[in-house]
């Protein structure tokens, strides 16, 4: 039995937009299931552990579903920096560690096993939360030795998964962004960050933030095989037309691209976007370091068995024979012909839509640090 879908299709060496029927085998019933709206089906051994555990075979049947544990976070700082040359930014900010969306081919899964859990289900259940995140990051703004620049938030984990709803950090952070007017880049895949319009409108008017909205498909049954609690692909370009709408810079990353999964989307998706008022369009290629080709493997087995080889076939093309290279310059993109078609097929897709590759930069001339009288009546003359 197979699930059809009647998204635009294409072949990726093929011009965009060609109709066809898209089928979509039903999941293996031979490879371990994951509990309901998870992405792992377990907790691979953390690299940095001696002893692991394995389930009994014979206890194994649907997992019941798994409960996400959120855990305080104790930390004395709230900004990171990296030296990475081709992901754009120096320094970000991460108000949760681990993430809810359950998405099987997240790069960042690793990051987890640093505090000790594993990057299978750990990672989607048990999210460290930074309460003090907004007040960490006044700290480090108000010090005379920042000097101001893009942040973003997140590097690593969404700012806007589910528990944000409740938590309010990453509105916090925004707060205190807006008030020192430091510029943000914001990377989500959640239609929650509509929330936050009245103050990512205010720091628009002085070209402070950006927006990058994720969409890997506009076919639901997909995005929910691969990112089980993320938003709805339909809800995030109304997330991008809202943002639009109210002045904000707003852009669609088609990420991460899963040759032989999601990749002949990708045209459908700029165009969409394009016509909701996105200005910038960005993609990366699938990302498998550490444990997460294992966990990816899993998954690919059990969601999309009758592609397995072809996708891991496209992937070895893309990686110089292997399924993941970590080099700089390489390790987003992919080489080879494979690498150069997607290329080709991302820049067609965006002068059809009339979308920049690269958007301009943001500001850090109206950057201050709020204080004294003077001070705060000329900045109410323009705000």
């Amino acid at each position: 039995m197979f699930t059809f879908s009647l998204l635009p299709y294409c072949p990726i060496a093929l011009l965009p937009y060609c109709p066809n029927i898209y089928l979509m085998p039903p999941p293996n019933p031979s490879i371990p299931p994951a509990p309901r709206g998870r992405g792992a089906s377990g907790n691979p051994r953390n690299r940095f552990e001696r002893s692991s555990w394995t389930p009994d075979p014979e206890e194994a049947g649907n997992p019941p579903q798994l409960a996400t544990r959120y855990i305080e976070d104790a930390s004395v700082s709230i900004i990171s920096s990296n030296n990475s040359p081709d992901i754009g930014f120096d320094k970000s900010i991460n108000p949760y560690r681990g993430c809810e969306h359950g998405c099987a081919y997240c790069y960042a899964r690793p990051t987890h096993e640093y505090l000790g859990y594993s990057s299978g289900l750990d990672f989607e259940s048990r999210i460290i939360v930074k309460p003090r995140a907004a007040a960490l990051l006044e700290d480090a703004l108000s010090s005379p030795r920042w000097r101001p620049e893009v942040l973003a938030m997140s590097g690593v984990t969404d700012p806007y998964q589910p528990v944000e709803a409740r938590l309010e950090i990453t509105r916090g952070c925004l707060e205190v962004l807006a008030r020192y007017r430091n510029p943000v880049l914001i990377i989500t895949k959640n239609f929650l960050v509509t929330r936050d319009i009245d103050l990512l409108a205010k720091m628009a008017r002085k070209n402070l933030v950006r927006v990058a909205i994720s969409v890997t498909s506009l076919d639901p049954g997909l995005t929910r095989r691969m990112e089980p609690r993320t938003s709805a692909p339909g809800r995030r370009i109304e997330a991008i037309r809202a943002l639009a709408s109210a002045g904000v810079s707003v852009g669609v990353f088609a990420a991460p691209l899963i040759p032989g999964i999601n990749d002949e989307d990708m045209p459908a998706v700029i165009a969409a976007a394009s016509e909701a008022g996105a200005s910038f369009a960005s993609y990366t290629i699938l990302r498998l370091p550490h444990s997460v080709e294992e966990i990816f493997l899993q998954w690919l087995s059990r969601e999309f068995p009758g592609r397995r080889e072809k996708v891991l076939a496209r992937l070895r093309s893309l990686r110089g024979g292997k399924l993941n290279r970590s080099e700089f310059g390489e390790r987003m993109r992919g080489d080879g012909p494979w690498g150069e078609q997607i290329r080709g097929l991302f820049g067609i897709a965006c002068r059809r839509a009339g979308l920049e590759k690269r958007p301009g930069q943001l500001s850090t001339e109206h950057f201050r640090r709020p204080g004294g009288c003077q001070l705060t009546f000329l900045d109410s003359l323009t705000d």
